[in-house]
């Protein structure tokens, strides 16, 4: 019983840190909360790792997962960067508008994933955690950056979430049940590095998930030009054969 609940302590902190995050940005703390989002990203890739690991996964378990990534990989980083970047914005309606769409097309992604069986070794759509993640660590860059660049980047990301775009899903990165031990570490460590390297370390997340990110419209322009060539060389044929 222990074990099975073990999985869950994961999600629920990623959940807690997603709603601490939003109370932090609502006051201004928009570093603190951007950095809270970059744990919860880390509790979230545990979770099921910890569950497959453990060989107690669950549909209950999966559906709490979805729960706690709209709040704190949806709604968290929407308002991160309305705090940080939007509010001023003018018309306001703008500025609501991209902070709605963020989560809402992040809930209709999770939506897909929980009830279409996708294909082994990716995921269709860009994941939430990753976009935001994006979304999060560019807020802390809202001073170095137009806001017209952020509002095409938020609508940019929201749009890669539901997209039928291919992402590769790691899940064969499993963790060993040996291991276990070593996770309380890991996350305690990645928190203090987080708070000693507050500058360094989003920077670095923030390369690592656009480069995820950039990574399906790369292959997908690249499955999509031999289709267009293909298409032309079958046009040309015809004109021939047309002509002839």
């Amino acid at each position: 019983m222990i074990a099975k609940s073990i999985p869950n302590v994961f999600t629920i902190g990623n959940l807690v840190l997603g709603v601490i995050s939003i109370i932090l940005s609502f006051h201004g703390e928009v570093n603190s909360a951007a950095l809270l989002v970059i744990i919860a990203m880390l509790l979230d890739g545990l979770d099921g790792r910890v569950a497959r690991a453990l060989n107690v996964t669950s549909e209950f378990g999966k559906e709490l997962d979805s729960l706690s990534d709209v709040i704190s990989f949806g709604v968290a980083p929407a308002f991160i960067m309305y705090q940080a970047a939007f509010m001023e914005m003018t018309p306001p309606a703008l500025a609501w508008i991209a902070t709605a769409i963020f989560p809402i097309c992040g809930a209709l992604r999770l939506a897909r994933f929980n009830v279409i069986d996708g294909i082994p070794g990716y995921f269709i759509g860009l994941p939430i955690p990753a976009a935001g993640g994006v979304l999060a660590t560019l807020a802390l860059f809202h001073n170095e950056l137009h806001v017209s660049l952020l509002i095409i980047s938020t609508l940019a990301l929201s749009f890669l979430m539901i997209s039928n775009m291919k992402y590769p899903n790691f899940k064969k990165l499993g963790l060993p049940k040996a291991a276990m031990w070593a996770i309380p570490l890991v996350v305690a460590g990645a928190a203090i590095l987080a708070y000693l390297f507050q500058q360094a370390i989003p920077k670095v997340i923030l390369a690592l998930l656009l480069l995820y990110a950039l990574w399906g419209l790369k292959k997908n322009v690249e499955r999509l030009v031999p289709r267009r060539r293909r298409r032309h060389r079958a046009h040309a044929e015809e004109r021939r054969e047309h002509n002839a």
